[in-house]
């Protein structure tokens, strides 16, 4: 009785070391998971663009800030045919077709309108 004691007792032993083992291969692996990944990384970060330094920066041009103008365009008609029209037929492309509309008067929402599309009402025509 005493061997069957001893035997399960090595058995025993031998599922602890077994499981220690498997506990220390996974420390292991994750281990060399994490490195894997900051090693990585710093190879992503060395490879980035660097960011421009302080004299690098955009400077502000000599006559200070640039403004925008606003004003309003007359439309550009589109040409009235029977035939397809290709890009390049149309007239001028961007502003350079059309002229400075004589009223630079915004042109506002009706009074009785709320101007939302879909607001279920009537609508401002």
């Amino acid at each position: 009785m005493n061997t069957a004691w001893m035997e399960t007792a090595d058995l025993a032993a031998g599922r602890g070391a077994l499981g220690a083992g498997l506990v220390v291969a996974g420390v292991v692996v994750v281990a060399l998971l994490i490195g894997m990944f900051v090693l990585g990384s710093r190879r992503v970060r060395k490879s980035e663009v660097h960011r421009p330094g302080p004299e690098e920066q955009p400077r502000m041009p000599e006559g200070g800030p640039v403004r925008e103008t606003r004003e309003r365009r007359e439309p550009d008609e589109v040409p009235r045919s029977d035939e397809r029209l290709l890009p390049h037929e149309l007239n001028g492309h961007g502003t350079t077709g059309s002229r400075t509309s004589a009223s630079q008067e915004r042109p506002r929402w009706d009074e009785n309108s709320s101007g939302a599309f879909g607001s279920g009402g009537p609508g401002g025509r």
